[in-house]
C-alpha cells in the first residue's frame, strides 16, 4: 500500500482501526498597462464584415487613426477588437472610421440593431428598388420595343428609354458598390469592392464613351452584387448564431439584496461579494457560490452536461446557467464581464487569430490569384481583338474550341474576369469553419483556443492522460470495510469516524461522510494528535487508537500484507471514483483513428494499473515525476506526429505545454485553466474527448472540402470565361454569392456534432 498521500496524489487506501498499540488497522471594454500608458480593449459589432478583404478595409480605416494601438478583425463572427488610448482617442472616432469604410456599426447596447434583418436594412431596400428598376428595363427592352423611344444620342451615341432605367438602377442601389470602392482604392487594396466597382465603371465608360451598349451588364452587376453581398450577410448570420446565443444566456439584470432588501439591478452593476438571488425558473446572472437554499442546476450552456447539477451551500455556480426548482441565495465571486461565460466568449471571439494552416495557405493563394487575374482581365479585354480576325479555333487534345467576339464581347469577358478576381468564397471557407466548430464546441463545454488547435487536435494519433482528476474524480469513497475478530462493520467504522472527524485530510472526510450516510454515531475519543504524513492517534475508551496509512503501521510493527493476523479492528479502504468507463471512451477514442491512448501518472504502479485495466488503457506510466511526463509526451509526439495532453491544467502544466495540444480539464471558474490550456473541457468529464476529437475531425474534413471545392469553382469559371461560357450575372451569382453560401452552409454542419 501507498504511504499517506498528498490530496492530489490519493487513489487508493487503507486505513487500520486498532483498540491498542499491538493490533491496529468561469463589457466589453478591458483596461491595461502598456508602457506607462492606458490601454483600453473595444469590441465592436460589424455584421457587415464577412470576408477577409472586408476585414482588411476596416483593419486600415482603424489602424491609421492615432491613438489605436492594435486592430483585431473577425469577419466569421462580424465583430472588431480595438485597442486604444482613451486620452487620445474615444470610441465614437473610431466606429466613425468604421462607417466612413462603408460598414455599420449597430447601437452595442439595442439589441433590435444586433440582432437586425438583413432583408430589411437599407442596403437591401436599394437593391430591391434597383431590382424593380432593372425588370422595367428588361420588360421595355425585350418585351414592349414600342415603350422603348431613342431619347438622344449624347456624345454621338443613341440612348433609349431602356438604357435611361438601366443608369436609374446603377443609381438607386451601385452608391454602396461605389464608395467602398472608392475607399478601398485610396488604400490600394484590390477587394471585392474595388473591383466591381472598376467593372461597373468600365461598363458605363465603355457605354458612355464608345458606345458599347453595356448599361444592362452595369445595371445586372450592381444588382447581383448587392444581392449576393446580402446573401453573404444573412449567411454569416446563420453562422453567427450559435455564439450570438451564447453571449445572450446571461441575464442582463440581477436581483441584489443591499441594506436589507432586493434590489433589481443591471446585472454589471453587480460587485464582487453582493449578495444575489435567484428564484425557480430563471438564470443566473452571475459567478458565485450557493450561501443558502438547493436546486437543480442546469450548466449544459457553459459546461455541456446534459443532466442538471444538485447545488447546495458552498457550491459554485456560473453565470448564463439556469435554477430549476429551488431557491438560491449566492455570493458574487466575479465582477462585470470576468464570470465564466463571459471569458469564454471573449476567448471564442480571439480564436480567430490563430490562424490555421489551411487558412495561411489560402490567405498567401488569395495574395497571388487576385493580381493574377485581374492581369488575366486587362488583358482580356485589350488583347485578342488586337490579334484575332474574326473568329479563331483552340485545340486542347481531342477538343476544340472556337474563339470569336467583338471589342465589346471581349471587354465584357474582361469585366467577368474582373468580377472573378476577389476570391471571397475561397478567402472565407476556412474561417467561417473554425468559427463553426469552435461556437458548436463552446455550447458544449469545450472551450477551443483557436482554429490552429481545432485543426492540429484533428490530426493527432496519440492521447495521453493524467490520471488524477482526469480519469479520477479525486473524490474519495469507502470501497470496502473489512471487520476482523469479533467486530462488525458497524464497529469499525464507528472506531474510524471518531478517529478521523478531528482530521482535516480528504481521506479521512471521505470516511466521515460514509459512516454518516449510515447514520453511525461517533465514538467519544482524546488525546487526538496528528502524526504528519502517517495518520492520527487518540484515546477511545482508555485505549490508544491509530488511523492511517500502511507506512504508518509498518513503523508500529505490524505487517499489513496479513492483515487478518495483524490487526483486531478491521480495515477501511478508499478509492477515487472513475469518470468514464472503456466503452463510453477508450473505444471511441480508437474508433475515431488514435492509434495509442496512454496513461501518465504520478501515482504508485499499482494504483495506476488497476484504474488503467477497469477503464482499458493498456500502456500505463506511472510514478513520474513532472518533467518524466514532459518526456514521455515528446516521445508520443516523435512517434506518432502529434500528440494531446489531457490533464488538469495546473499540476500537468508543463506535459499540456509540450504536447501538440494540450487540454484541461474542469476549467469552468478556473482562470488558470482558462487562460493556459489551448483546449479546456469545461466540465470535470473526460468523456467529452470522444466529442472532441469527432468535431476536430469533421471540421478539418468541412475546411478540406470549403476550400478545394471555392477553389476549383473559381479555376473552372475563369478557364471558361475566354469561350464565351460564363455571362457576368454567372460569375457573380456562381463564383460570389453562390460558393459564399455554399461553403458557409457546409460550415454550418459542424454545429449538429453534438456529444452522446
Amino acid at each position: 500500500m501507498t504511504p499517506w498521500p498528498s490530496e492530489h496524489d490519493a487513489d487508493a487506501e487503507t486505513h487500520g482501526c486498532c483498540r491498542d498499540a499491538a493490533a491496529g488497522p468561469p463589457g466589453d471594454d478591458r483596461l491595461a498597462s502598456d508602457g506607462g500608458r492606458t490601454v483600453e480593449t473595444l469590441r465592436l459589432s460589424v455584421p457587415e464584415m464577412d470576408c477577409a478583404s472586408c476585414a482588411s478595409t476596416v483593419e486600415n480605416a482603424v489602424a491609421g487613426l492615432d491613438g489605436v494601438v492594435g486592430v483585431r478583425p473577425a469577419p466569421a463572427s462580424g465583430r472588431v477588437a480595438v485597442e486604444f488610448e482613451p486620452s487620445v482617442i474615444d470610441r465614437e472616432r473610431i466606429e466613425n472610421a468604421i462607417e466612413r469604410a462603408g460598414y455599420e456599426v449597430p447601437d452595442q447596447d439595442d439589441p433590435a440593431e444586433q440582432q437586425r434583418d438583413v432583408w430589411r436594412s437599407r442596403r437591401a431596400l436599394q437593391t430591391a428598388a434597383g431590382a424593380v428598376l432593372l425588370a422595367a428595363g428588361i420588360l421595355v427592352a425585350v418585351l414592349v420595343p414600342a415603350a422603348n423611344p431613342e431619347l438622344g444620342a449624347p456624345l454621338g451615341h443613341s440612348h433609349d428609354v431602356a438604357d435611361v432605367l438601366f443608369i436609374l438602377v446603377i443609381a438607386a442601389c451601385g452608391g454602396v458598390i461605389l464608395r467602398s470602392g472608392l475607399e478601398s482604392a485610396g488604400e490600394l487594396s484590390l477587394d471585392m469592392e474595388f473591383l466591381m466597382s472598376a467593372a461597373i465603371v468600365g461598363a458605363l465608360s465603355a457605354s458612355v464613351l464608345f458606345g458599347e451598349g453595356l448599361y444592362f451588364e452595369a445595371a445586372t452587376l450592381a444588382v447581383l452584387f448587392n444581392l449576393a453581398e446580402l446573401l453573404e450577410e444573412y449567411s454569416m448570420d446563420q453562422a453567427r448564431t450559435s455564439l450570438r446565443e451564447l453571449m445572450d444566456l446571461s441575464p442582463d439584470e440581477a436581483r441584489v439584496r443591499r441594506d436589507g432588501e432586493e434590489l433589481t439591478v443591471p446585472a454589471e452593476e453587480v460587485v464582487v461579494g453582493e449578495t444575489v438571488v435567484v428564484r425557480p425558473g430563471e438564470n443566473i446572472p452571475v459567478d458565485g457560490v450557493v450561501l443558502a437554499g438547493e436546486s437543480a442546476v442546469d450548466q449544459s450552456p457553459v459546461t455541456g452536461e446534459s443532466v442538471p447539477v444538485d447545488k447546495t451551500a458552498g457550491d459554485e455556480v456560473y453565470a448564463g446557467t439556469l435554477n430549476e426548482a429551488g431557491y438560491l441565495e449566492i455570493q458574487t465571486t466575479a465582477g462585470a464581464g470576468e464570470h465564466t461565460l463571459a471569458r469564454v466568449v471573449e476567448l471564442v471571439e480571439d480564436a480567430e487569430a490563430a490562424k490555421t494552416d489551411s487558412e495561411q495557405f489560402v490567405d498567401r493563394f488569395a495574395g497571388y490569384y487576385t493580381p493574377v487575374v485581374v492581369t488575366l482581365a486587362i488583358l482580356a479585354a485589350v488583347v485578342p481583338p488586337l490579334v484575332i480576325d474574326g473568329s479563331a479555333t483552340l485545340a486542347v487534345g481531342g477538343l476544340s474550341f472556337g474563339i470569336t467576339g467583338s471589342w465589346s464581347a471581349w471587354f465584357l469577358r474582361g469585366l467577368t474576369l474582373l468580377v472573378l478576381a476577389c476570391p471571397c468564397a475561397f478567402v472565407i471557407s476556412t474561417p467561417v469553419s473554425v468559427v463553426s466548430g469552435i461556437t458548436s464546441a463552446a455550447r458544449n463545454g469545450v472551450l477551443i483556443k483557436g482554429g490552429d488547435h481545432l485543426e492540429a487536435m484533428g490530426e493527432v494519433d496519440a492521447v495521453a492522460l493524467d490520471k488524477t482528476g482526469t480519469l479520477t474524480k479525486g473524490e474519495l469513497t469507502v470501497t470496502d470495510v473489512v471487520p476482523l475478530n469479533d467486530n462488525t462493520e458497524e464497529d469499525v467504522l464507528r472506531c474510524a469516524q471518531g478517529l478521523e472527524k478531528r482530521s482535516e485530510h480528504p481521506i479521512g472526510e471521505a470516511i466521515v461522510e460514509h459512516a454518516s450516510a449510515r447514520d453511525l454515531r461517533a465514538r467519544a475519543v482524546s488525546e487526538f494528535e496528528a502524526i504528519t504524513g502517517k495518520g492520527v492517534s487518540a484515546t477511545l475508551g482508555g485505549t490508544p487508537h491509530y488511523a492511517g496509512s500502511p507506512s504508518l503501521f509498518e513503523k508500529l510493527g505490524f505487517d499489513l500484507s496479513h492483515v487478518h493476523a495483524a490487526t483486531d479492528g478491521g480495515v477501511v479502504t478508499t478509492k477515487s471514483r472513475e469518470l468514464c468507463e472503456r466503452t463510453d471512451c477508450m473505444d471511441l477514442l480508437e474508433g475515431l483513428g488514435v492509434d495509442e491512448v496512454v496513461m501518465l501518472t504520478g501515482d504508485n504502479e499499482r494504483t495506476a494499473s488497476a484504474i488503467a485495466d477497469e477503464i482499458g488503457i493498456d500502456d500505463v506510466r506511472a510514478e513520474l515525476l513532472p518533467e518524466q511526463k514532459v518526456d514521455a509526451v515528446r516521445e508520443l509526439d516523435e512517434r506518432h506526429g502529434g500528440v494531446a495532453m489531457v490533464g488538469d491544467g495546473i499540476n500537468d502544466a508543463p506535459a499540456l505545454a509540450t504536447a501538440t495540444v494540450g487540454v484541461a480539464m474542469g476549467a469552468a471558474g478556473t482562470d488558470t485553466a482558462l487562460e493556459t490550456a489551448d483546449i479546456a473541457l469545461l466540465s470535470d468529464d473526460v468523456g467529452k474527448l470522444p466529442y472532441l476529437g469527432e468535431l476536430s475531425t469533421r471540421a478539418n474534413g468541412v475546411i478540406r472540402q470549403n476550400v478545394w471545392s471555392s477553389l476549383g469553382v473559381k479555376a473552372l469559371l475563369v478557364v471558361l470565361v475566354p469561350f464565351g461560357y460564363v455571362p457576368i450575372w454567372l460569375a457573380v451569382l456562381v463564383g460570389d454569392a453562390g460558393m459564399t453560401v455554399g461553403v458557409t452552409g457546409n460550415a454550418m454542419r459542424l454545429s449538429r456534432v453534438r456529444p452522446d
